[in-house]
C-alpha cells in the first residue's frame, strides 16, 4: 500500500537527467517523481540539456524543471548537473527511464540511513516492453547486478553529494560514463533497491533482441580492455 510521506524534513535529493531531444519520454519521467517533490524529499529536478532540438527544454521548464546546457555527451552533461545541483542527495536518471511508484519509500530509507553516507543505490532494471526477449534483458541484467555489481546508467543512481565528490563524480565521456563511476564505487559499496526503474525498449525494438545486448556486451569487453570510449562509441552506434 502506497504510504505518502508529506511534509519530509530530512536530507533533500537533487535529481539530474541528461537529455538529448528527450520531449517524447520526459514527461513520464518527471511524472513519476511528483510523489517525491509532493513529499519534500526531492528538493529540485535539474534537466542538463545536450542541444535538444525538439523543445525539451521548454518542456522541461513547464513541467517545473530547471535546465542547463551545454556541449551534448552524457558524461559531460552529467558533470555539469551534479556542479549545478543544491542537494545534499544526488539522483541521476536518463530521461526515459520511469521509477515504479515505490521508489519514493526505497530512497527514503536508504538516504535515512547513516551508513549510506559513503554508499550508492541502484533500481531493478525493467522495459517498458512484452517481448519475451525483453525478460531475457532484464534476467541478463539481473544476473549482472548481483555477480559483478554493475549497474548501468538506465537503472538510476543515488548517493550523497559528498561521496560523490570523494569519488571523483562524472568524467566527461562520450560513453561508459556509467560504467566508469560504478567501478569506482565498487560492488561492497552500491545497494541494489527492491524497485524497478522501467526504461524504453526502443533501441532493442530498432536492433533486435539478440544484435543490442550483444553489441552493448562487446562495448563492455572492450572498455575492460582499455579502448578509449571515442573508439567504442562507434562501435556502439
Amino acid at each position: 500500500m502506497i504510504r505518502w510521506n508529506f511534509g519530509y524534513d530530512g536530507a533533500m535529493i537533487s535529481v539530474v537527467i541528461p537529455t538529448l531531444n528527450a520531449g517524447e519520454t520526459l514527461p513520464a519521467t518527471l511524472m513519476a517523481l511528483g510523489a517525491g517533490r509532493d513529499s519534500g524529499l526531492i528538493e529540485e529536478l535539474l534537466i542538463t540539456d545536450g542541444g535538444s532540438t525538439d523543445g525539451t527544454p521548454g518542456l522541461a521548464k513547464t513541467l517545473g524543471a530547471r535546465v542547463v546546457t551545454g556541449p551534448p555527451g552524457r558524461g559531460g552533461q552529467l558533470q555539469r548537473g551534479a556542479v549545478a545541483a543544491t542537494g545534499e542527495w544526488l539522483l541521476f536518471l536518463h530521461g526515459d527511464t520511469v521509477l515504479d511508484p515505490e521508489w519514493l519509500f526505497a530512497a527514503e530509507e536508504f538516504v535515512a540511513n547513516g551508513e549510506n553516507a559513503s554508499r550508492a543505490a541502484a533500481f531493478r532494471f525493467i522495459l517498458d516492453d512484452e517481448h519475451p526477449g525483453a525478460r531475457r534483458i532484464e534476467r541478463m541484467v539481473a544476473w549482472r547486478c548481483a555477480k559483478f555489481g554493475l549497474p548501468h546508467g538506465d537503472q538510476g543512481l543515488l548517493l550523497s553529494r559528498r561521496f560523490y565528490g570523494q569519488l571523483g563524480g562524472f568524467r566527461d565521456l562520450v560513453l561508459m560514463e556509467d560504467v566508469d563511476l560504478v567501478r569506482r564505487i565498487g560492488r561492497r559499496r552500491l545497494v541494489m533497491l527492491p524497485v524497478s526503474a522501467r526504461t524504453s525498449a526502443r533501441r532493442y525494438q530498432q536492433n533486435g533482441y539478440w544484435r543490442r545486448p550483444a553489441r552493448n556486451l562487446l562495448c563492455l569487453c572492450l572498455y575492460f580492455l582499455r579502448l578509449p570510449p571515442k573508439h567504442i562509441a562507434k562501435v556502439y552506434g
